[in-house]
């Protein structure tokens, strides 16, 4: 299998093992994909993953062409959504990122479905669709702009060219930038960061942000407050000031 799916503790490390490839998806390893991030989302242990590619040149170069193009006239590509984290798998837990080398066409919208990202300093982030006739069908046109300032993401869609890490991180798209060597320390720095606060509280921020971006302010803050009034009736909700009061690290148990 090409989709390898490891467990430490209650973090989870998806990695697309396709480096010959340039570890982008075909429709068997889209599904594999699919069913991993369902696992994910379905197990109650896991509270945060981290999404790479195999190897150090390559994130993912999206869809693996060659095989997909034959397919285009059967309606194929009209289902495709990156195993899922695109669009079709829903989850409020956080993903992380780690973009390895070129994250391409449907490896940017991957990267745009998480909610943290950390690139190695040498990655390139592009959407080239447009060079080969096509438009990205997997976010990038809805996502990026809600990322980066609009110009700068129609220059991005329109020319298909991609940018640096460091540009990416100097117009946000990409929380932090390092070295090859130290990304998946980086990354996994990060996702503990995550696993020390309350995992139903970061699912409850998450679902405010992402469902809040398409409404107006009063039901924007009425979502908001929903939300927050369900995690005040949690046992981690009364477990965290407890904690602080009494000056000891907080025992979260997702309830």
């Amino acid at each position: 299998m090409s989709i390898r799916f490891e467990r430490d503790g209650r973090l989870a490390v998806v990695t697309i093992d396709r480096p010959e490839a340039m570890n982008a998806l075909d429709m068997a390893h889209n599904q594999e994909l699919e069913k991993v991030w369902e696992e994910f989302r379905d197990d109650e242990s896991l509270w945060v993953a981290i999404l790479t590619g195999a190897g150090n040149k390559a994130f993912s170069a999206g869809a693996d062409l060659k095989t997909l193009i034959p397919a285009q006239g059967e309606g194929v590509m009209e289902d495709w959504n990156f195993g899922g984290i695109t669009r079709g798998v829903t989850t409020f837990k956080p993903i992380i990122a780690a973009i390895n080398g070129v994250a391409l066409a449907g490896g940017l919208e991957m990267v745009l479905a998480c909610d943290l990202r950390v690139a190695a300093d040498h990655a390139r982030l592009g959407l080239a669709e447009v060079k080969w006739a096509i438009i990205p069908g997997a976010g990038g046109t809805q996502r990026l702009p809600r990322t980066i300032p609009l110009a700068r993401a129609m220059e991005m869609i329109l020319t298909g060219d991609p940018i640096t890490a460091e540009e990416a991180f100097q117009l946000g798209l990409v929380n932090r930038v390092v070295t090859p060597e130290h990304l998946m320390d980086e990354a996994r720095s990060l996702a503990e960061t995550l696993l020390a606060r309350g995992p139903l509280a970061l699912r409850a921020a998450k679902q405010a942000v992402l469902e809040g971006a398409g409404l107006s302010m009063d039901e924007g803050l009425a979502l908001e407050l929903g939300l927050f009034s369900n995690i005040m009736r949690t046992e981690d909700a009364a477990e965290g000031p407890r904690a602080f009061a009494e000056k000891r690290t907080p025992n979260y148990q997702g309830r």
